[in-house]
């Protein structure tokens, strides 16, 4: 469902130059001005370009992918090649795969046989990262170190694309270097820890998106919050309006579920929080769930049938 017909949705491209906008401005006349403030600023820009690269990979704000993909080239976020962000995100839009320990590449429960084997301290990470200070904590590093693990070993075993993503992102970060070290007047740790807190700003996005449910369509969430994190997040808290809509615009999404509310909220079978406050004030100390997956079957035949259905597609 494509609720728009025009060539180019403005609004998008308008808020990613804004983006851009307050990156270089961070990078030079703010870092002369507070190095601290640069930071905050910076974090922020670049939590606010992942939000747009998650447009773009949905197909925004041009008809054209290559015109699309080129506008977000430049490698402001340090870890996640876009190329890899896109395909493991439209992977995780297999909705009958979500929390799926192997086959949702965004999924942060565990197979319960392999947390089992898993070492007390690794447990313990594991266990701080279901808060959402943890997440926040730890998360970065945690996504950073599984995703580039899991690539090496895609491009030992000689898969082309996952490699070409990485090097096309190398080249999008000499672009922001080049900036770097010629333009701005940033420290490079400013940098660095900035891209971190940037990181950690979308984990509060993706902390609890979705949830171990039985029925594939209960698992997505509804935040109505409309306060400066959903303008963050392009509106991705109504996340499971995006889920069943993939390609409504975020500017757009508001409006969709309201005029549809309780058949989205029937859909999800009311997993809802009224605000980003309600879920800090629940879950910043306090884990939203196990890190084993509670429903994950323990017999192998039963978990060959589990992952036989979720390949189906739904209806």
């Amino acid at each position: 469902m494509r609720q728009t017909s025009v060539a180019v949705e403005w609004p998008t491209l308008l808020l990613l130059c804004a983006t851009y906008g307050l990156w270089m401005l961070s990078t030079t006349f703010v870092a002369d001005l507070s190095v601290p403030l640069a930071i905050v600023l910076l974090a922020l820009s670049m939590a606010q370009f992942s939000s747009i690269q998650h447009e773009v990979l949905h197909g925004h704000p041009f008809r054209s992918r290559a015109l699309n993909e080129a506008l977000v080239f430049p490698a402001l976020n340090l870890t996640v090649p876009y190329g890899r962000f896109r395909d493991l995100h439209l992977a995780h839009h297999h909705d009958p795969i979500l929390t799926d320990p192997y086959d949702d590449p965004e999924s942060n429960y565990q197979d319960p046989a392999v947390w089992a084997r898993l070492s007390r301290p690794y447990r313990a990470v594991l266990r701080l990262n279901n808060t959402l200070l943890g997440r926040m904590l730890v998360g970065p590093a945690l996504g950073t170190w599984h995703l580039v693990a899991s690539d090496l070993a895609a491009v030992r075993r000689g898969d082309r694309n996952v490699a070409w993503s990485w090097g096309l992102h190398a080249l999008g970060v000499v672009m922001v270097a080049i900036w770097l070290l010629t333009v701005a007047s940033v420290p490079v740790w400013a940098w660095l820890l900035a891209s971190y807190l940037g990181y950690s700003l979308l984990k509060i996005r993706t902390f609890l998106e979705h949830r171990a449910h039985e029925a594939a369509r209960a698992r997505t969430v509804i935040i109505e919050d409309r306060g400066p994190l959903a303008l963050l997040f392009l509106n991705n808290n109504l996340h499971v309006v995006h889920h069943m809509h993939p390609t409504v615009p975020w500017y757009r999404l508001p409006a969709t579920y309201r005029a549809n509310r309780e058949h989205y909220l029937r859909r999800n079978e009311g997993y809802l929080y009224r605000s980003y406050a309600e879920i800090f004030a629940r879950y910043l100390l306090h884990a939203k769930d196990p890190v084993p997956h509670p429903l994950w079957p323990t017999e192998p035949a039963a978990r060959a049938q589990l992952r036989a259905q979720a390949s189906v597609p739904a209806e």
